[in-house]
């Protein structure tokens, strides 16, 4: 069966990474049809907006999408495309997983866990204002159902994955309402979890230890702007934005992307890292039930790292044309 699959190639190198991807999951035997549409800084320029109605249309009509890295042009007024995408379709979870790769010097090997981020409130609600002049105000917006549903999400992506602990890294300490209803639904949905040991942790000292022994953690679950830093912490134990996947899970769609920037300065130049998007791919397979396919890549980029197959950010040699094709290769022998 084929799977029709929305695609937003993105800005910057986001186009040359999606092509990379597409290929690669051609090369794991799985079909797909895209839906191409174009989002970010590029489209903004000829629509006015970075985010025209039938991307989310289309989204909504497939269920699924991949989208690579997006820009938003500064100081125009233009929104976030990510953030927007993640209110509109109510994506309320963002998956993060952060696993160190071979061939890649980490931070710290054997790092595995997950980072599970409510998507949808929290700072990020973007309820400013100016209270007089001189003294801006930022409302943190915490509800009981974001608080449950992210709680329940976490736990659940626990048990399936054969996980043993679910940590909550929180404030509550001093954020005593907002944090205490995190803390207080987490507490709650534990208990619908015998199996998984619940664990809690205040954010500053789960930064700490993400850096001192992260797998003690295993499944983090957080609020949105903890989960915004902690995420890219953890992407920095394993080697960096390049190799990490992300996808924006909510009840009705999904939205599988690379979480890294467009980086537009290396644009054309053939040497941009797909690793990322690939990762998000797999995700995306596992997701749409086609576990074939995605173990055949996830087989296909372990034997390509253990080669010592890496781009120029890794500190490889190789672009991303060579990088494709030695994948695509490990994927048919996989």
């Amino acid at each position: 069966m084929a799977h029709t699959i929305t695609l937003i190639p993105g800005d910057g190198i986001g186009p040359e990474v999606a092509n990379a991807t597409r290929r690669v999951l051609e090369a794991s035997g799985v079909k797909i049809e895209w839906e191409v549409q174009e989002a970010g800084a590029a489209i903004a320029e000829k629509r006015g907006t970075t985010l025209p109605d039938e991307v989310l249309e289309s989204i909504r009509r497939n269920k699924v999408a991949l989208k690579g890295p997006i820009g938003t042009p500064i100081g125009k007024g233009f929104r976030s495309v990510n953030v927007t995408l993640r209110q509109a379709l109510d994506l309320y979870a963002n998956v993060r997983p952060i696993r160190s790769l071979p061939g890649i010097e980490p931070r710290f090997e054997g790092t595995d866990i997950v980072i599970v981020r409510e998507n949808t409130e929290d700072l990020y609600a973007g309820l400013e204002l100016m209270i007089m002049p001189g003294v801006a105000q930022s409302i943190k917006l915490i509800t009981a159902k974001a608080c449950l549903r992210i709680c329940e999400y976490a736990f659940d992506y626990a048990q399936k994955m054969n996980r043993k602990r679910v940590s909550v890294a929180h404030k509550a300490n001093i954020m005593k309402l907002s944090d205490g209803l995190l803390l207080e639904c987490f507490r709650k949905v534990a208990l619908d979890y015998p199996r998984i040991e619940p664990y809690e942790v205040i954010v500053d000292a789960c930064a700490m230890n993400m850096v001192r022994n992260a797998n003690k953690l295993d499944v983090i679950v957080t609020e949105n702007l903890y989960g915004d830093i902690l995420s890219d912490l953890g992407a920095g134990l394993v080697g960096g934005l390049g190799i990490v996947p992300g996808a924006n899970i909510g009840l009705e769609c999904a939205v599988f992307e690379a979480v890294h920037g467009s980086a537009p300065d290396i644009a054309g130049q053939g040497i941009a890292n797909p690793t990322a998007l690939i990762q998000s791919s797999v995700m995306m397979l596992h997701h749409l039930g086609e576990h074939t396919a995605a173990t055949k890549i996830e087989k296909g980029l372990l034997s390509t790292f253990e080669a010592g197959v890496r781009t120029v950010d890794l500190g490889g040699q190789v672009g991303t044309e060579e990088f494709t094709r030695t994948l695509c290769e490990a994927i048919g022998r996989a």
